[in-house]
C-alpha cells in the first residue's frame, strides 16, 4: 500500500494505491498551525475508506510547505553565522544588481542573521584552494560559546572558497557540534559546495534558519505516523523532483523550498506520459497560488536558483513558476479604485466568505459560485457546503459597490484577473524565455484548475486542455510517482581538454552519491553526469549533461557541442570558435520507482447530466448548461460544450465552442475552437 500526502495552504490531498492499483482519494482542510494535524486526521480517514490497516502501509510520501512558509514569515530558528574576517556583512550588502534598477530605495529583505550573530574568524584560503591563513581552532571554539550564550539554535558556517578547500569550514563544523551537540550546525560546503559567495553564504544561512523548525516538525509527523501504528516513516518530496527520507529532509531542509509544487509537476507529467501527451505546460491552481511549468521531450525545465521572499537560495528545482492566484485568492480595490486579485488569499481559515466560516472577504471561490460555475449544492472536502447568500454579500460589499456594477458583474471581473494573471505566469516561462505555448497541452489540476484552465487557454491560443481523473489530488499521486533522487555538484574551473581532472572530481562526486544511495535505498541506482558549462569570459552558466561511457577527448567534445547547442536555443547564437570553459561539475542519484495509476472509477456506458443550472459564460453570459459528474462518464463519451463536469476534488468547465471526450486512460480531453 502507497500513500502519497500533499499540505497545501488550504486543503490536505490524499491518495492510497493498492497493490491490484486501486486508487483511493481524500481531501480534507488543512491546518496551517500544525500541518501534522490535517495529515494524521486525513491518513485515518482514508485507511478506514479503503479498508486498509496502518500497518500495511509500506511507503508514505509527503509534499510540504513547511520550509517556504517559515521563511516567507520568518518563523526559522534565531540563528548564527561564523565565516571568514571581512566577510560577515555580505548578507547585508548582497549583489550589485537591483529588482527594480532606478529605484535606489527600494527596502533590501531584512537579513535572517542579525548584525550581532554574526561573528568573523580570522582565517583565509584562495581560489586554488591553497590556505593562506590556518584556522584557528580556539577562535571557533570562543564563536560557538558566544553564540550559544545568546541563544541561538542554528549556526551557519560559511567560510571563503571551501567549495575547493573544505577542511577548515570541516574542522569548524565539527567544533561546534562537539562542544554544542544540540546546536544545528549547517555549513556550506555540505549545503553548496559550489562557488559565488553571496549565493553561497543566503543559501546556507537559509538551510540554518530552517534546520531545528524541520526536525521539530519531522519528528513531531514521523511519531504520529508511527503512534498510528505504520511501520514506515514518511518520505519528503524536494524541489528537484525527487523524494528522500524524513532524516535527510532533516539534515537537509532546503531541499524542500518547493515540496508540494514539485510533485504537482511530477503527477502531471506521469498522467500526461500514460496518455501519450508530450509537450506540456503544468497549472496547477489550488486554494492560495497557482504553480505553472513548462515540460519538454518528457523533461520538466529546471531552475538552478530561486528567490525565497528576497533570499536567493542556490539548489537543483523544478522550473516551476508561482503566481499569488487561487480560489482562496482576495479580491479588493487599489487606493485608485481599480480591481486586483491577490496575492493575499483567505487560506483556509477563515476561507473564502461562502465557507461560512466568518470570512468576509471576496474571493475566487465566491466569484466562482456566485456566476454558477462552482454548484451552491456541491460538497467540498469534509462535507462543507457553499453558501451563495455569503458569497454575493461579500463581492456586492467589498467590490460591486463601489464599481456601481451588478454583483455578476463584479465576479465576472475577478475571475477575468485572475485568469490573466494566470496567462501571465505561463507567458513567463514560455513566450519571454522564447518557447511557443500554442502547441502545447495545458495540464490542468489543483482544485481550480480545471474551472478555470479553458479561459486560461484562450489567453495563451492554446487548442488542447488535460484535465486528470482526480485533479484536485495530482500531487499527492505526484509523491507516488517520484522517484529517490540526491544531486551532488562542486564547483572547479576546468578546461574542457583536461580529462583526468574532470574524470577525478566525477569519480569524488560518483562516491558520495552511492554512499546516499546505499543509505537511502541499500545502494539500488543509477547515476548520470552533467556540467555547467560557458564561454570564458561569461558570468553565467547552462548545464549540459555528459554522455553516458568512458569520459575521453571525444566525449569532453560531444559536451562542448552539446553546449554550444543550448547556447543557441536560449539565446539565438553559438560561439563555435570560442573556448568552453567547465565551472561546475554535477552528479544525480536516481532510484526508479514506476508510475502510478492516474486512473479513477468511470461509468461502462454513457450516462447523460445530473442536472443544469445558470452558469456564466465569457463568450456568451449565462447559459442553462447541463451538469455532468465525472465518475457518469464512459471511456471515449464525447461531451460537447458548454457543459459543466463535477467531482468530488474539483470542476471542470468545458465552454461553448469547446469539445471534450475521456480517453482512454481516464483524463478528460478539451479541443478548443476557433472564436
Amino acid at each position: 500500500m502507497r500513500v502519497g500526502i500533499d499540505v497545501g495552504g488550504t486543503f490536505t490531498d490524499l491518495a492510497l494505491v493498492d497493490a491490484a492499483s486501486r486508487l483511493w482519494t481524500l481531501k480534507v482542510a488543512s491546518t496551517p498551525a500544525d500541518p501534522a494535524q490535517a495529515i494524521l486526521a486525513g491518513l485515518r480517514q482514508l485507511l478506514s475508506l479503503a479498508g486498509v490497516e496502518p500497518y500495511q502501509v509500506d511507503y508514505l510520501g509527503h509534499g510540504t510547505t513547511v520550509a517556504t512558509n517559515a521563511i516567507i514569515e520568518r518563523r526559522g530558528a534565531k540563528t548564527g553565522l561564523v565565516t571568514t574576517a571581512g566577510f560577515k556583512d555580505l548578507l547585508e550588502i548582497r549583489r550589485q544588481k537591483r529588482p527594480h534598477l532606478y529605484d535606489l530605495f527600494e527596502p533590501k529583505p531584512v537579513p535572517l542573521v542579525p548584525g550581532d550573530l554574526r561573528l568573523e574568524i580570522v582565517e583565509r584560503t584562495h581560489a586554488d584552494g591553497s590556505i593562506e591563513r590556518p584556522l584557528d581552532p580556539s577562535e571557533v571554539v570562543s564563536a560557538g560559546d558566544t553564540l550559544a550564550r545568546q541563544g541561538v539554535e542554528a549556526v551557519a558556517v560559511v567560510f571563503l572558497h571551501s567549495y575547493i578547500e573544505p577542511r577548515p569550514e570541516q574542522t569548524a563544523a565539527a567544533i561546534l557540534r562537539e562542544r554544542h551537540p544540540d546546536l544545528y550546525v549547517s555549513a556550506s560546503h555540505e549545503v553548496l559546495p559550489e562557488f559565488r559567495e553571496f549565493e553561497r553564504l543566503s543559501t546556507t544561512v537559509c538551510n540554518a534558519y530552517l534546520g531545528p523548525l524541520m526536525a521539530r516538525y519531522l519528528r513531531h509527523l514521523v511519531g504520529g505516523v508511527a503512534d498510528l501504528g505504520c511501520r514506515v516513516a514518511p518520505h519528503v518530496m524536494q524541489s528537484n523532483g525527487g523524494i528522500a527520507s524524513a532524516a535527510t529532509a532533516a539534515e537537509l531542509p532546503i531541499v524542500t523550498l518547493y515540496s508540494g509544487p514539485s510533485a504537482g509537476v511530477i503527477g502531471a507529467w506521469n498522467a500526461a506520459a500514460a496518455a501519450g501527451a508530450s509537450g506540456l505546460i503544468t497549472f496547477d491552481m489550488g486554494g492560495t497560488s497557482t504553480d505553472v511549468c513548462l515540460i519538454q521531450d518528457g523533461v520538466p525545465s529546471v531552475s538552478a536558483q530561486r528567490e525565497v521572499a528576497g533570499y536567493p537560495v542556490k539548489q537543483p528545482m523544478v522550473g516551476v513558476q508561482s503566481v499569488g492566484a487561487g480560489g482562496g485568492s482576495i479580491a479588493s480595490l487599489d487606493s485608485g479604485g481599480h480591481l486586483q486579485v491577490g496575492p493575499r488569499s483567505a487560506g483556509a481559515t477563515p476561507g473564502p466568505a461562502c465557507y461560512g466560516r466568518g470570512g468576509s472577504q471576496p474571493t475566487v471561490t465566491d466569484a466562482d459560485l456566485v456566476l454558477g460555475r462552482l454548484g451552491a449544492s456541491q460538497l467540498l472536502a469534509g462535507g462543507l457546503e457553499l453558501k451563495e447568500g455569503l458569497a454575493r454579500a461579500a463581492i456586492d460589499r467589498h467590490v460591486a459597490a463601489s464599481r456601481k456594477q451588478t454583483t455578476e458583474a463584479a465576479a465576472a471581473a475577478i475571475v477575468q484577473i485572475v485568469d490573466a494573471n494566470v496567462a501571465r505566469a505561463i507567458r513567463g516561462i514560455t513566450v519571454q524565455v522564447g518557447h511557443d505555448p500554442r502547441a502545447a497541452t495545458l495540464v490542468a489540476f489543483g482544485g481550480a484548475g480545471p474551472l478555470h484552465a479553458a479561459a486560461v487557454a484562450r489567453l495563451l491560443d492554446v487548442k488542447h486542455v488535460l484535465v486528470p481523473p482526480a485533479p484536485g489530488i495530482l500531487c499527492a499521486l505526484g509523491l507516488l510517482a517520484a522517484d529517490v533522487r540526491a544531486d551532488f555538484a562542486t564547483s572547479r574551473l576546468l578546461d574542457t581538454g583536461d580529462v583526468a581532472g574532470i574524470e577525478n572530481t566525477f569519480l569524488a562526486l560518483e562516491r558520495r552519491a552511492r554512499s546516499w544511495l546505499e543509505r537511502e535505498v541499500r545502494g539500488v541506482g543509477e547515476l548520470s553526469r552533467s556540467v555547467d558549462a560557458r564561454y570564458v569570459g561569461q558570468n553565467h552558466e547552462l548545464t549540459v549533461p555528459v554522455p553516458e561511457g568512458a569520459l575521453d577527448e571525444r566525449t569532453l567534445t560531444e559536451v562542448g557541442n552539446r553546449f554550444h547547442h543550448a547556447h543557441e536555443a536560449a539565446y539565438g547564437y553559438a560561439a563555435g570558435d570560442q573556448r568552453v570553459q567547465i565551472v561546475t561539475l554535477r552528479v544525480r542519484a536516481t532510484h526508479r520507482t514506476g508510475s502510478v495509476p492516474t486512473s479513477s472509477a468511470h461509468s461502462t456506458t454513457p450516462t447523460g447530466p445530473r442536472s443544469r443550472r445558470r452558469v456564466y459564460l465569457e463568450e456568451t453570459g449565462f447559459v442553462d448548461c447541463p451538469v455532468v459528474l465525472r465518475g457518469d462518464l464512459a471511456r471515449d463519451q464525447a461531451l460537447t460544450g458548454p457543459a459543466i463536469v463535477e467531482q468530488m476534488d474539483a470542476t471542470t468547465l468545458v465552454p461553448s465552442d469547446a469539445r471534450a471526450h475521456v480517453d482512454t486512460v481516464g483524463n478528460l480531453r478539451i479541443e478548443l475552437g476557433e472564436r
